[in-house]
């Protein structure tokens, strides 16, 4: 509800830029060019994370733990198997992409094989294949594509008329909704985005633990996972940039003021909500560090 809540103020904001441009033709023109680029990067993200995170296939007789976890996994989903990917970063992380089950790929990192134990491993496993269940690339896809079109909305102003003129009594009004439009929409549209972003995470947090059975899991391989992202942090170039938002925890961002613009939602968050449920699940105090 929250993500559909979202979803529908971008597209109001959008109807009320529209109109504030004083036509459709505009409107058309971003919606076209936003909506098909947008699908190109649907149908293409998951060669682009692959590709970013130089990851190789990682066929059964490598990896058959791995390959018998994500398995069982899936069985009990009643889903398609997914492609198995193995990136040689040695930052603990993973991620999960596709636009659907049957188009699906996980990825795991050398680090987060290490570092994890089988026990951890397949509770962040359970975390990737609820982001595939639930089709979030799609909802991340849309609200990407919504977020474009504000965006292209608000380039569109700098080149048409407007509302109102230097010689207006109005004309006060008439700059501060181009304020508005040029620096506030666009600014908003993005951290409507990350919301998105981030409420899909804590839904991927709660059902894969679900699926896994063990929450107390997911939150351990969290704080390593967090530990591991802190003290190698990936560069933020143009290439990894394109994974990170797909993986279990932010690989690129630090704390403070930066995670206001993070996909991610706090690692503290997280756990603790594992934990209250974990509690829930077995009736004891959460003990697994």
């Amino acid at each position: 509800m929250k993500t559909a809540a979202l979803l529908g103020l971008l597209t109001g904001m959008i109807l009320v830029a529209g109109q504030w441009l004083g036509g459709f033709i505009g409107l058309i023109i971003a919606a076209v060019v936003s909506v098909a680029f947008n699908a190109f990067v649907y149908f293409k993200s998951d060669a682009i994370a692959l590709r970013a995170m130089r990851a190789r296939p990682l066929s059964r007789a490598e990896a058959p733990q791995l390959y018998a976890m994500v398995a069982d996994l899936a069985d009990q989903a009643d889903q398609p198997m997914p492609r198995l990917y193995l990136s040689p970063i040695r930052q603990p992380n993973a991620f999960a992409t596709g636009r659907s089950p049957r188009h699906a790929a996980v990825c795991v990192t050398a680090g987060i094989v290490d570092q994890l134990s089988l026990r951890e491993l397949r509770a962040v496993l359970g975390h990737e294949l609820a982001h595939v269940y639930n089709r979030d690339i799609l909802t991340s896809t849309v609200a990407a594509a919504l977020a474009g079109i504000l965006t292209m909305l608000a380039d569109l102003a700098w080149f048409m008329p407007l509302t109102g003129s230097v010689d207006d009594e109005d004309s006060g009004s008439g700059v501060l909704g181009a304020l508005l439009m040029l620096i506030v929409a666009p600014l908003a549209a993005v951290m409507i985005q990350l919301a998105i972003s981030r409420n899909r995470e804590y839904a991927a947090d709660a059902d894969g633990a679900a699926l896994s059975g063990d929450p107390q899991a997911l939150a351990s391989a969290l704080r390593k996972i967090h530990a591991g992202t802190q003290q190698l942090p990936l560069p933020a170039d143009g290439h990894l940039a394109s994974a990170a938002h797909l993986m279990i925890a932010d690989p690129l961002r630090g704390e403070g003021l930066a995670a206001l613009f993070s996909t991610h939602p706090p690692m503290g968050q997280r756990i603790a909500r594992l934990e209250r449920l974990a509690h829930r699940m077995t009736g004891t105090a959460p003990a697994y560090r």
